[in-house]
Formats: structure tokens, sequence, C-alpha cells
């Protein structure tokens, strides 16, 4: 499970607990601004019950090119929707989840597991072209033909339970499957309290709206 200690992949963590699997997560350090996610993955783990939980330091910040690891950079804050959708943003860290599969796909063969859980959603408004469905399905097919487990018949899964639902939906079965929500982070930002108007608070807190209930996490 690859565990960020944010909304999305906290829901698909325990998606994955409730259909029976063992969970390993995967958090990464790579440079961000909001480290403070993970604190919150390290929470999760703990709580939902994960059988380990690995954080592993992986410098893709240094290549740059992205405001989540660049503070020359600023993170957008206050746009609309229309905005949020309208191009690849600023927060788009390069290949991120190219290298963060790779990464955890070596720890599937290790741990010889069926599938790796990754919390993507296509619905979501930011646009991350390594969002999309097609870069999963082609992902998958190279990680068929590219490992051990793959070339003996027993190829490792990439399992997106969040794809195609709103942030609402979200947070519904967050709510449904008990998620401890509590204890996880979204904010682009660094900091101890979240912003609230960062594009990622603001879809958070959009999705709490629209499910009919309220965000326990505080916001300055």
């Amino acid at each position: 499970m690859l565990l960020s200690g944010g909304l999305d992949s906290t829901v698909a963590a325990c998606l994955a607990r409730e259909r029976g699997f063992e969970l390993h997560a995967l958090s990464f350090d790579y440079g961000q601004r909001h480290k403070r996610e993970l604190d919150s993955a390290r929470a999760v783990a703990r709580t939902i019950g994960a059988a380990s939980h690995s954080v592993l330091n992986v410098p893709i910040g240094e290549i740059g090119g992205s405001a989540l690891t660049q503070d020359s950079i600023a993170v957008p804050t206050g746009r609309s929707e229309a905005e949020m959708g309208g191009d690849i943003p600023v927060t788009y860290v390069p290949a991120r989840n190219i290298v963060f599969l790779s990464l955890g796909l070596g720890l599937a063969e290790v741990k010889d597991a069926d599938a790796i859980f990754i919390g993507a959603n296509a619905l979501d408004y930011s646009g991350y072209p390594d969002c999309r469905p097609e870069f999963f399905r082609a992902f998958e097919e190279a990680a068929r033909l590219g490992t051990k487990r793959g070339v003996e018949g027993k190829p490792v899964r990439i399992e997106v339970p969040l794809q195609h639902l709103t942030k609402a939906d979200i947070v519904r079965e967050g709510l449904r499957v008990k998620a401890p929500l509590e204890l996880t982070w979204s904010c682009y930002q660094g900091g101890r309290t979240a912003c609230g108007i960062c594009d990622s608070c603001v879809l958070r807190l959009k999705g709490f709206r629209e499910a009919g209930a309220r965000d326990p996490v505080a916001y300055a």
C-alpha cells in the first residue's frame, strides 16, 4: 500500500483491509514541503494494523520542477475548480508515481504480494498525468514484463479503488469503513495546521461538505 498519510491513500488502505489483504505500507520522504504527512502515514499505519511500514528516502525533490519540493515555486491558493482543472498545476512532481510504484513493485516482489494499492483519483481536479487509468494499465503491463513474478505467471496487480470516485464518494467510503480520517493530512503547505486554501485543502473540504460530514482536521 502506497501510503502518503492523506485522505485518499488512507481510505484506499482501509478498502484493501476490508477485502482481506495483509497490508505492508510504503511511504516516501522525497523532499516534500508538507513532510508533516509522514507523521500521519505512521499514525495511520499503526491504527489500521499494517503488518509493516517502510519510509524510504527518495530525493526526487532534488530534480526540482514542483511547488511541493521547491520553496521558490509558490503553492497555488484560492483557486476555483475551473482554474484547478485548466492545466497541469505546479504541484505536479515529475515522474513521482512512476518512481513510487516502481519501488512499491520491488517491495511487492520481496513480500510476494499480489497487488499494490494506490489512492490515486482520476476525477480529482488536479489533472496529474500519472493518476490516469491509462497510466496504471501501462505500468501494470510493464510490471508484468519486467519482474520475476510477472514472467512466472503471477503478475502484481495495480489496484486503484478510488479511481472513478468523487471526493465526496471517497469521504463516504472512508466513513463507511471507519478509516481514521482524523489522522490524515492533505494540505500542500508545511506547518502544523492545514491552510484551508491550497488546491488539496479546497478539494478535501468540498468533499466533506458534499458528503454532509464534518472534516475532523483543524484548519487555519
